[in-house]
């Protein structure tokens, strides 16, 4: 099992490094791009943590934004184009055991993920250094929240049966969820009603418990934003591995 797993993951891994120019260097300069225009115009005019400028809090929601989205598309967008190719069909006949394809999927989707996220801050910090005052929780939201989206890929991959379908799990879900986030301003900013909606979206918590990682200071509780994210995680992957077991829309 472990051996089948590692080879998929290698598999999985070369399949979006391949095309690097498109997987990893294309979402940096979307990212950059965002920041260059939101940085430029709302520089002066937001200051939302005392002592820390509005383009210094944009880089950790850009960079958490860029894992997210990518972690994601990793998953959901290989196991799609097994489908409509069909060569799907060469993993299925092999003994590989349903926790060998989470591992393999998911796992290729947080290196992405964490590529993407990398790739964005080393471009970005150049603008407006960030501190890092607690480093560790950075890591954890990270690595939560790339598994998570790695596994909601599986299950949209899982799904959908054209690229289309697959678009539109990511045009009306995933982007909204994404942008309601808190990545260019902080809930508290909102109006009471949508601060309460802001709430029960978990991207908001691994976008808040990521940023504090950076500042030190955060919209909620860190402790509040890893129970939410990491029970968000356990209940997308329980899912992911009971369609995989299964065989959900993969034998058909």
């Amino acid at each position: 099992m472990l051996s089948g797993a590692r080879t998929l993951f290698y598999k999985e891994v070369l399949r979006f490094w391949k095309v690097a120019f498109q997987t990893v260097a294309a979402p940096v300069l979307t990212a950059v791009m965002y920041l260059l225009i939101f940085g430029h115009v709302l520089e002066d005019r937001v200051q939302v943590f005392q002592g820390v400028g509005y383009t210094s809090f944009l880089i950790p929601g850009l960079v958490m934004m860029s894992v997210l989205q990518n972690s994601f598309a990793n998953s959901s967008s290989s196991l799609i184009q097994s489908k409509v190719t069909g060569n799907l069909v060469f993993l299925l006949v092999t003994p590989l055991s349903h926790w060998a394809w989470f591992a393999a999927y998911v796992g290729a989707s947080i290196v992405r993920g964490l590529v993407v996220g990398l790739g964005v801050f080393l471009v970005t910090v150049w603008f407006a250094p960030p501190s890092l005052v607690q480093p560790l929780w950075i890591v954890v939201f990270a690595a939560l929240g790339a598994g998570m989206l790695g596994s909601l890929g599986l299950i949209a991959g899982l799904w959908a049966e054209k690229f289309d379908q697959l678009a539109a799990f990511q045009n009306f879900i995933i982007m909204p969820m994404t942008f309601l986030s808190g990545v260019f301003y902080s809930v508290h900013s909102l109006p009471g009603m949508w601060q309460a909606v802001s709430h029960l979206n978990p991207f908001f918590y691994m976008i808040d418990g990521f940023r504090h990682g950076f500042f030190g200071v955060s919209d909620v509780s860190p402790w509040l934003s890893l129970a939410v994210v990491g029970a968000s995680f356990v209940v997308v992957a329980g899912a992911a591995l009971r369609l995989l077991a299964s065989g959900y829309k993969l034998r058909q």
